[in-house]
C-alpha cells in the first residue's frame, strides 16, 4: 500500500514521503495512530510540491551554514577527565559538554542535539564527532579525551624528574674520581 508519511517513522522514512508498506501496518498502525495518510492522487501532489519547498529551503539554510562548518571542520577540542586504570572514564563526555567548547573556541553557537553521538564518549583518547547542521552540511570534529592526572601521578612525575636532574651530577662526580683513583 502507498502511504503519504506525516512524521518521521523509524526504518520506514522521513516526513512527507511517499512509501510502500504492508497493507496491515499501514491500516492498523501508521494510519490510525496520524502517522500516515493513504496516498491518493491529490496527497501525492501535495507531498511532492512539499518536497521542492523543503528542498529549496535545506539548500538556502546550506549557504547561510557553509562558513560556520568551515570554521567548525577538523576543530579538535580537549577534554580531562577521570578515568580508572584502563583507560575508562569515570562518567562521559556529553554533546552538551562538546556543544559548549564548541562555542567558546569557534564563537558560534552550535545545539547540542546537532552533535552525533552514536554513544557517549567513555575513554580516553581521540573520537571524531559528527556535527549534523542541516541537509547534507555534516562538518566533522575531533575530540581529544585525556585522564586527569591524580596525585600518585604527580608524584611519580616528580619523582622521575629528580632522578632525571640527578644524574648528570652522578656521572660528572664519576667522571671526576675515575681519573684519580688511576
Amino acid at each position: 500500500m502507498k502511504i503519504v508519511l506525516r512524521q518521521d517513522v523509524p526504518k520506514v522514512g522521513e516526513s512527507g514521503t511517499i512509501q510502500s508498506v504492508a497493507n496491515g501496518y499501514a491500516r492498523n498502525y501508521l494510519i490510525p495512530k496520524g502517522m500516515a495518510v493513504v496516498a491518493t492522487e491529490g496527497e501525492i501532489k501535495v507531498a511532492e510540491h512539499n518536497m521542492k519547498v523543503r528542498e529549496r529551503k535545506v539548500t538556502r539554510q546550506e549557504e547561510q551554514l557553509q562558513s560556520i562548518a568551515d570554521k567548525i571542520a577538523g576543530t579538535r577540542l580537549e577534554f580531562v577527565a577521570r578515568a580508572g586504570e584502563q583507560g575508562r572514564l569515570f562518567g562521559s563526555v556529553t554533546s552538551a559538554e562538546i556543544a559548549a567548547q564548541l562555542a567558546e573556541k569557534t564563537g558560534e553557537e552550535i545545539d547540542r542535539r546537532k552533535i552525533q553521538l552514536t554513544d557517549p564518549i567513555r575513554t580516553i583518547g581521540e573520537h571524531e564527532v559528527e556535527i549534523h547542521l542541516v541537509g547534507r552540511l555534516r562538518p566533522v570534529i575531533i575530540v581529544a579525551v585525556e585522564a586527569e592526572k591524580t596525585e600518585e601521578d604527580e608524584a611519580e612525575e616528580a619523582e622521575a624528574s629528580d632522578e632525571a636532574a640527578s644524574e648528570p651530577e652522578a656521572e660528572g662526580s664519576e667522571a671526576a674520581t675515575s681519573p684519580d683513583e688511576e
